[in-house]
């Protein structure tokens, strides 16, 4: 008896066309690749437009000569893109320094700051990017009678060998010498990529500044000094403040250009 050979490629458009309604996108971009037969069938806008319009609604109203099963594979490959899980961070906290300055907007004169490789520094709490450092006797003593006084505060993060150089925040402000007082300021920072004000990154640089008396040994009676500063990036959508790795993606945008 003679055989007959039968090929699947040689169904009808119209059974393919059948068959295809009850495929997953999944499954039609599968089949596709079987023939130009199927291609064709397969990528009807026939069957793509309602899982365009069940996916991506807001590409389904598109005035566009582009075919729906292109305008769903577009919309898919972004979704898949903003789903992605971001890659490490190139910088590490041992590549980084912080120089911090605060001094007086009237006369120029330093108040406190310094420079700290940040992986000596305390995170604070741990995990994210909010580091804490404390001053021994290194800071200007004020007098305590000076109540407040406006002060402009620069943090600067640099790469070790002087790859890059970052400002964090330079801002004018006031601040009170009050000892276990404590000021806040906070700027917002440029979103990855592009420097316009116009566009917001949703995050802030932000730095705590606290207050202390001077020990009387010292003759410091009646002056106080700055005891400590916390810097760190905050995250104004939900005020936390970012992961370390977060904050290492962001600045890596800004210092490895």
């Amino acid at each position: 008896m003679k055989m007959v050979e039968t090929h699947s490629t040689n169904l009808s458009w119209e059974i393919l066309i059948l068959i295809a309604h009850y495929l997953d996108p999944k499954t039609l971009a599968i089949a596709s690749c079987v023939s130009k037969s199927w291609l064709h069938s397969m990528s009807s806008d026939l069957l793509w437009k309602p899982i365009l319009t069940t996916h991506f609604p807001s590409l389904s109203s598109l005035p566009s000569n582009v075919s729906y099963c292109r305008l769903f594979a577009l919309g898919h490959g972004a979704a898949m893109r903003r789903r992605q899980t971001p890659s490490k961070p190139t910088l590490s906290l041992g590549d980084l320094i912080f120089a911090v300055s605060i001094t007086s907007n009237r006369d120029s004169k330093t108040i406190g700051g310094s420079s700290w490789s940040v992986d000596t520094l305390q995170e604070d709490p741990p995990g994210v990017f909010r580091f804490c450092v404390g001053f021994d006797c290194d800071s200007v003593a004020v007098k305590n009678e000076d109540f407040e006084e406006v002060v402009k505060v620069t943090w600067n993060v640099v790469v070790k060998g002087w790859r890059g150089v970052f400002t964090l925040m330079d801002c004018v402000g006031k601040m009170g010498f009050v000892a276990g007082g404590e000021e806040w300021f906070s700027q917002e920072l440029p979103a990855p990529g592009c420097c316009s004000k116009v566009v917001a990154s949703s995050v802030v640089a932000d730095m705590r500044v606290g207050m202390c008396s001077c020990n009387e040994s010292d003759d410091g009676g009646g002056k106080v000094r700055v005891g400590k500063i916390s810097v760190g990036i905050l995250n104004v959508d939900d005020w936390r403040y970012v992961g370390i790795e977060d904050g290492l993606r962001y600045l890596q945008h800004f210092l490895l250009t």
